[in-house]
């Protein structure tokens, strides 16, 4: 009976296992390289603008960074596209943890508003799967809806006031609801989220 149990509870974890492992072989090493790329050049000026505005030195002015900055995710936003047009959303299934770095790159192509509702819709369907994150959602979510002036739910994009220095979210539509609403995408208290920022 003991050796009978044993082997139930062997074959179980095995179940669990194999589409792990199944998943694994699935990935694409061509696209994860694409990806890989894409995020390091989209991070890059983004770092050299951090350096400027933390006094510290960079190899290059402010000029510079920003016109290089500004090809840089435009050129990205060009490969996202052409990555969604042939593969759909790259979840964890084809990329593993690169589909974190994808998202990034949609969520920095705010001038192409359109786009980034596309690729969230297709981000909800990789959710239901558990094939992406439930937070990058949240925060692309948000994204779009204060790029097109409307009130955020998950409260992720946040404002500088100039003059106290203090951060605060930009306009919520369930102000009071919102911990909640954020719970539900694994995101941690709004306040604790905003003292990140402070």
């Amino acid at each position: 009976m003991i050796v009978r149990n044993f082997i139930s509870l062997i074959l179980l974890c095995c179940y669990f296992v194999l589409p792990a492992q199944a998943q694994t072989k699935k990935l694409n090493p061509a696209l994860i390289q694409k990806i890989d790329s894409m995020f390091k050049d989209d991070q890059f000026w983004r770092r050299e603008e951090g350096k400027l505005q933390q006094n510290k030195k960079s190899d290059y002015d402010e000029e510079t960074i920003q016109r290089k900055w500004a090809q840089a995710d435009s050129i990205n936003e060009i490969k996202a596209k052409a990555i969604i047009s042939k593969y759909g959303y790259p979840g964890y299934d084809q990329v593993g943890e690169y589909s974190n770095d994808f998202w990034a790159i949609v969520q920095h192509c705010d001038d192409d508003i359109p786009f980034q509702e596309r690729v969230l819709a297709l981000l909800k369907k990789e959710i239901a799967k558990n094939n992406a994150s439930k937070e990058n959602y949240a925060l692309l979510t948000d994204r779009i809806l204060v790029g097109k002036h409307q009130k955020q739910i998950y409260g992720t994009q946040v404002k500088r006031d100039l003059k106290t220095g203090k951060s605060a979210p930009f306009p919520l539509k369930y102000p009071k609801l919102v911990d909640k609403l954020r719970k539900q995408m694994d995101l941690g208290p709004l306040a604790d989220y905003i003292k990140q920022f402070n």
